[in-house]
């Protein structure tokens, strides 16, 4: 998973799209993933698109956009989110 991440951030892409990056990670792998993939839009002002089903994540992004069946149920930002 590190590497195919590293192979992917190698150019410093403008966009990073991140299909549920840590579904498969145990927690300690999955907070310095979400943390690298963070820090990285932070340092590299790239843009982070993200799947995910995990609250704690979503609350980390400045965007959010819940989907219901395909369509846009509720979209926030960060502050109107909290």
């Amino acid at each position: 998973q590190r590497v195919a991440l590293a192979r992917a951030l190698a150019p410093r892409p403008a966009i990073l799209l991140a299909d549920e990056p840590t579904g498969n990670l145990d927690e300690a792998n999955g907070e310095a993933v979400m943390d690298l993939l963070f820090g990285l839009r932070d340092r590299y002002g790239a843009t982070l698109v993200m799947v995910t089903h995990a609250p704690e994540l979503a609350s980390r992004c400045d965007r959010v956009i819940r989907l219901r069946d395909g369509r846009i149920d509720d979209e926030a930002a960060r502050e109107a989110a909290e």
